[in-house]
């Protein structure tokens, strides 16, 4: 076991398997105390595939599917006897980080337990697709009340643990989907672009304050993957959506551990407020949007269609290409 995090407190949430339980088993490797977490014992059975898709797999493939699942699922609880049989520390707790009164009893345990909260990983997430108009108001809700608004929950329970020592990190998770390029999973890129706006807001708001706050977006092995697969053999694909690409070709989640682990370093002080892109060996980094052209008008009357009609094509359309010339 190394001593990279030695009595450092981490609290990880959505870490009962998949990325969140990589990374908690990766600061508990690097010796520090992890508070694991997800929303109740046992784990959701399905995040993208479909229960309908699922019961239509032959009996033999529904075998293979379980079987495979069985590997991959867990909860708060699994993760942190995982940890403590290995010789470290960690306390499970359950809580539904949507709801605020959860959030701040889950940030409590973690305090009453360990004393503080030095760093804050947020991994919990939630799925579903869905053409625009077709998407529910309790579909909706259960997307985005966990990004951003779980994370902002946390956050606003954690942080001023951090604030106290002047010293703090947080990393939210979010998905390229941010960039609102995934068809027919509008509610998904709506409650990643807003942890992403989070994380920027909260940068900002505590760049005095010794603590940062920077978001990644992964490409890992998960129950997502290992979903996508059978969801295609199943006919259960979204049109226009692009396909899940196969688990095989999809990198191990400890991948994604030793660049999550760099940003909570020292030498990581100044890294706040960034996005990065994680695939395996493969870092992206992500800017601020910029504005690359403007146009003025130097007169005290407003533009008129006309105008714009005539300027516009001159302008600021030179070169344009619209969202879809990025698919």
């Amino acid at each position: 076991m190394g001593n990279l995090f030695k009595d450092k407190v981490v609290l990880v949430t959505g870490s009962g398997q998949g990325v969140g339980r990589a990374v908690a088993l990766a600061f508990a490797a690097e010796g520090a105390k992890v508070v694991t977490n997800n929303r109740k014992p046992g784990s959701t059975h399905l995040v993208t595939m479909s229960e309908a898709a699922y019961n239509a797999l032959p009996a033999e493939e529904r075998k293979r599917f379980d079987d495979v699942y069985a590997g991959i699922i867990g909860d708060a609880e699994s993760t942190a006897k995982t940890i403590r049989d290995g010789g470290g520390e960690a306390l499970p707790v359950y809580a539904d980080i949507s709801n605020d009164a959860d959030a701040q009893r889950l940030v409590k345990s973690a305090v009453e337990e360990f004393g503080t909260i030095d760093i804050l990983v947020n991994v919990a997430g939630a799925f579903g697709g869905g053409a625009l108009t077709e998407i529910t108001e309790e579909l909706w809700d259960r997307v985005t009340s966990i990004k951003p608004k779980g994370y902002f929950n946390v956050m606003k329970y954690a942080i001023p643990y951090m604030a106290e020592k002047n010293w703090g990190r947080v990393i939210n998770c979010t998905s390229k989907a941010f960039m609102g390029d995934i068809v027919k999973m509008a509610h998904y890129c709506t409650a990643n672009a807003g942890a992403v706006g989070l994380t920027q807001a909260a940068a900002c708001e505590f760049f005095n304050s010794g603590i940062t706050v920077n978001a990644f977006a992964p490409w890992a092995r998960t129950r997502a993957s290992y979903e996508g697969d059978y969801a295609a053999a199943a006919g259960n694909s979204i049109p226009g959506q692009r396909g899940f690409p196969k688990a095989v070709d999809t990198p191990d989640a400890e991948a994604l551990c030793p660049f999550l682990l760099y940003l909570c370093t020292d030498q990581a002080k100044d890294i706040t407020g960034t996005v990065f892109t994680l695939a395996g060996n493969e870092i992206g980094m992500h800017q601020f949007p910029v504005i690359s052209k403007t146009l003025n008008k130097f007169s005290k009357d407003y533009w008129t269609v006309e105008e714009l009609s005539q300027q516009m094509p001159r302008s600021l359309l030179r070169g344009y290409n619209n969202v879809l010339a990025y698919q």
